[in-house]
């Protein structure tokens, strides 16, 4: 009789298909923060209720704590799905620069570029993820390390193609040019600077963290 492991009775079963319990589930989430996004969108965090979320998806309140604990719950599920779609982003546009610099500068604007198109979102995202309440888990999230492994990536390219010192303290600059990136939010997202501002701003600061880790 032959063997067969575990993970390949796992993989050789067949799959169930998802029950109308749970579709029904899954269509009854997707509602919510639908209307919770366009809700957050247009109101912001501390404007929108759990009432006015409920009432906009076409359900009772009730319905909206079947799925989600409370409003913070659903606002941080929409940032990560949000942060999710941002890293693919900016990995797009890291591949597209140049050299490693013009990867940073480039995976910098893709976030900003991101956001311009929904400020009231973004605004409460901010205030939300560093408020002492619900910002902690916010920025734990894994979409937020995504992020900053982006950096390290784009400063290994640097390495590889010969750029960039291989022992230039990659990891701390990997988290500093992080969080020079989200320095520039309140700018971004509350002083209404301009995308070219923003980018002028980002290349002066990506060119002064590099500096020293450049070869000659």
């Amino acid at each position: 009789m032959k063997h067969v492991s575990p993970l390949q009775a796992v993989e050789n079963a067949p799959m169930k298909a998802p029950t109308r319990r749970a579709l029904a589930k899954q269509q009854t989430r997707a509602k919510v923060l639908a209307a919770a996004r366009r809700l957050f969108s247009e109101q912001g965090y501390e404007g929108a209720t759990i009432r006015d979320i409920a009432a906009a998806a076409g359900m009772s309140t009730g319905a909206v704590f079947a799925n989600f604990s409370d409003k913070s719950d659903l606002f941080r599920e929409i940032m990560i799905t949000d942060m999710a779609a941002l890293a693919d982003s900016m990995r797009e546009a890291s591949l597209r620069g140049a050299n490693a610099e013009d990867s940073l500068l480039k995976i910098f604007m893709a976030g900003y570029t991101f956001y311009k198109t929904q400020l009231p979102l973004a605004r409460a995202a901010f205030s939300v993820g560093w408020s002492p309440e619900d910002g902690p888990a916010l920025r734990r999230a894994p979409p937020v390390h995504l992020l900053n492994e982006l950096m390290a990536e784009a400063l290994n390219k640097g390495v590889a193609t010969g750029e960039i010192h291989e022992g230039a303290d990659l990891e701390l600059r990997a988290h500093m040019l992080f969080e020079t990136y989200l320095s520039n939010y309140p700018q971004a997202i509350f002083e209404s600077w301009s995308l070219e501002a923003l980018e002028a701003r980002s290349r002066d600061q990506i060119r002064i963290l590099l500096a020293g880790a450049r070869k000659a």
